[in-house]
C-alpha cells in the first residue's frame, strides 16, 4: 500500500457527518493536517501493529471525511461497536444511528470488510482443505466471528477434499438460524460435492453446542449418509475460538 492509498480524493458522495471545520480558504487547519501526516507516517513505517485502534480507524475516516478532525468519531465508534472489527462488521442499521456517519463512511467501511473476506476467502478455494485447514479457520473467523446474528453455511468439498463452493444457507436471530437438512443434501448434490463441512457462530462468543445444534448435525449426517455424503465435520465460531464436533465427539 501506498502513501497515495489515503490520498484526500473528492467524494462520490455528499457528506452528512458532522459539520466540516475547515478554514475560510477551503485548507485543512494546521494541526489536523500535521497529525494525518503523522499517523500516515508511522502507518508506513511501522504497519497497523504500531498503531491503537482509533488510529487505524483514522486513517481510514480521512479518506471519508477529508476536511474535519475525525479522532473523536473513531473513539466514538470504538465506544460504540467495542473494538475495530466489531467497527468493521456492525449492521449497516447500526452505524446510521451513530451520530457523525454517513454514506461515505459507511462505505469505506463495508469496502475494508469485503477485502478483508475476499482475502480470507482465497486462500481456502479450489484447495485442499486438509492442508489449509488454519486458513479455513481463519476465514471463518474473518467472516463470522464478529457477527451479531447467527449465520449458516458449507463448505462442500470433491473427491479429493478440495473445497469447490463456500454459501451462506441461512441467517437467523441472536441465538438461532433455520436449517433445512434436506435443502443441505440437495443443494451438494446438484453441486456434485463429496463431502460437506458446516460452519455456524454464535453471537454470544460461546462456542459450545446447544442442543438444537446437536439435533440439527445428527439429521444433515442421515441425510449424507443416505447419499453417500461425507459429513467432515461442523464448526461453532466464537469470538474468540472454535469448537468441532468432529474433535469433540459429537460425529
Amino acid at each position: 500500500m501506498t502513501q497515495n492509498a489515503f490520498a484526500e480524493a473528492p467524494m462520490l458522495f455528499d457528506l452528512d457527518e458532522a459539520p466540516e471545520a475547515p478554514l475560510p480558504s477551503g485548507r485543512l487547519p494546521s494541526y489536523i493536517k500535521d497529525h494525518r501526516k503523522r499517523l500516515r507516517e508511522r502507518f508506513m513505517e511501522g504497519g497497523a501493529a504500531a498503531m491503537p485502534d482509533y488510529e487505524l480507524l483514522e486513517l481510514v475516516l480521512f479518506r471519508s471525511i477529508p476536511r474535519q478532525d475525525v479522532k473523536p468519531l473513531a473513539r466514538l465508534l470504538l465506544d460504540t461497536f467495542g473494538d475495530f472489527n466489531r467497527v468493521l462488521t456492525a449492521p449497516v442499521e447500526r452505524l446510521q444511528e451513530v451520530k457523525g456517519v454517513g454514506d461515505a463512511v459507511i462505505t469505506d467501511l463495508k469496502v475494508l470488510e469485503a477485502s478483508a473476506h475476499r482475502m480470507a476467502r482465497a486462500r481456502v478455494m479450489q484447495r485442499q482443505v486438509i492442508s489449509s485447514w488454519d486458513a479455513l479457520l481463519d476465514y471463518c473467523h474473518t467472516t463470522m466471528a464478529h457477527r451479531e446474528t447467527e449465520q449458516f453455511r458449507v463448505f462442500f468439498l470433491d473427491r479429493k477434499n478440495v473445497l469447490i463452493a463456500d454459501e451462506e444457507q441461512a441467517r437467523g436471530t441472536v441465538d438461532h438460524v433455520p436449517v433445512y437438512p434436506r435443502e443441505v443434501a440437495k443443494r451438494a448434490l446438484e453441486l456434485n460435492a463429496s463431502a460437506l463441512i458446516l460452519v455456524h457462530n454464535h453471537p454470544s462468543g460461546d462456542p459450545t453446542p446447544s442442543q438444537s445444534d446437536v439435533d440439527m448435525t445428527n439429521q444433515i449426517q442421515s441425510a449424507c449418509v443416505a447419499l453417500g455424503l461425507t459429513l467432515h465435520d461442523h464448526l461453532i465460531i466464537g469470538k474468540s475460538t472454535e469448537l468441532s464436533f468432529r474433535a469433540e465427539g459429537y460425529l
